[in-house]
């Protein structure tokens, strides 16, 4: 037994979080290291671990929840969470392959309060680095030696491939007049919901779990991520700036068609009519239009829309998770996680 099976009883989401970083991240790091340098180099900054000259530094490195639902998922089926370190850092590793991608295709400045790794090191590099991040998850999982990373490394290609789809769907929106909601909602479940998906999973498999858990706990990430990316295009309208990072409306400055957003064109409302003639007007969008679109999104009934769904899916998770027949803890726990990944003030 490893201090990563050692813990208290009665721990708080963050706690969880914590218990799930201490344990991840000498193996992520042990893992890094074998990257060539110039990789390394690049995704040691991502990670926060240091700055672009490679001093070390302790900048943040995000919640890391996806790892923190591999390990309990292990433990959820009595498997030993040390054991499921592995497909914890592949998980993380493939989780930020997509993130460094992201940001190169959203042209996004800022990351965590730090400038992005392509504005950094060049749009190129980070793209090099990205990749060698997911080809790095797959080689952990291969040399695991756990009797189903063969098995495990199909999960994980599957997600990856979903979470592309998504990415891409996401992207040949943003050139579309009209998207229909169902598009955007599975857009949404590749985008977000596979890897979430994958990484219960993953847990699952690396515990010894029966093929009913692994499924049950599958659907559970699957549908908190669902409910996660509810959540955020809510908070990319209405967030706290303070919280979210982001300025106020930022989603609808960048005409984003987010959940909310495409509920609103789509529900052929007053509102919803004018909104579209708003989104798709060829100048750009005043401080006062901004202000205007959130009240017709939610006058169009789409903000109560989405939070209904985020609440539905939560609920429809806890329900895949009671199937799976967890441990009462780790039911517990992966529970916590869920209602603060879906938390309407992160």
């Amino acid at each position: 037994m490893t201090d990563l099976d050692v813990s208290l009883d009665h721990r708080t989401a963050r706690e969880v979080l914590d218990w799930s970083r201490a344990g991840l991240d000498p193996a992520l790091r042990a893992a890094v290291d074998r990257l060539p340098d110039s990789m390394r180099a690049i995704a040691g900054y991502h990670f926060g671990w240091w700055d672009q000259h490679g001093r070390p530094i302790g900048a943040d490195a995000g919640k890391a929840i996806r790892p923190a639902l591999v390990l309990l998922g292990t433990q959820a089926v009595g498997g030993a969470a040390h054991a499921a370190l592995p497909a914890a850092v592949a998980v993380e590793l493939t989780h930020n392959f997509s993130l460094l991608h992201d940001d190169v295709m959203d042209g996004d400045q800022t990351r965590r309060h730090r400038p992005t790794a392509w504005r950094v090191f060049g749009v190129n590099p980070a793209i090099l680095a990205g990749d060698a991040l997911l080809t790095l998850a797959l080689d952990v999982l291969a040399g695991s030696g756990h009797p189903r990373a063969q098995q495990s490394i199909r999960v994980l290609s599957s997600a990856v491939q979903r979470l592309l789809d998504g990415q891409s769907a996401d992207l040949a929106f943003e050139e579309r007049a009209d998207v229909r909601l169902a598009e955007c909602v599975r857009m949404a479940e590749g985008k977000t919901g596979a890897l979430l998906g994958a990484a219960c999973a993953l847990g699952a498999l690396f515990g010894g779990g029966r093929v009913d858990q692994v499924e049950h706990l599958r659907s559970f990430g699957e549908r908190v991520g669902l409910a996660f990316q509810f959540v955020d295009d809510l908070l990319g309208i209405w967030g706290d700036p303070e919280v979210t990072g982001k300025p106020v409306y930022s989603d609808l400055a960048n005409r984003k068609k987010s959940l909310p957003v495409v509920a609103a064109l789509t529900s052929d409302t007053p509102a919803g009519r004018e909104l579209h003639a708003l989104y798709h007007a060829e100048q750009p969008l005043t401080p006062a239009d901004l202000a205007r679109a959130a009240e017709l999104i939610e006058d169009s009934g789409a903000r109560a829309w989405s939070q209904g769904r985020a609440d539905e899916l939560l609920a429809q998770a806890r329900e895949h998770l009671r199937a799976a027949g967890p441990s009462e803890r780790a039911e517990r726990e992966l529970d916590a996680l869920a209602s603060l990944a879906t938390r309407r003030d992160h």
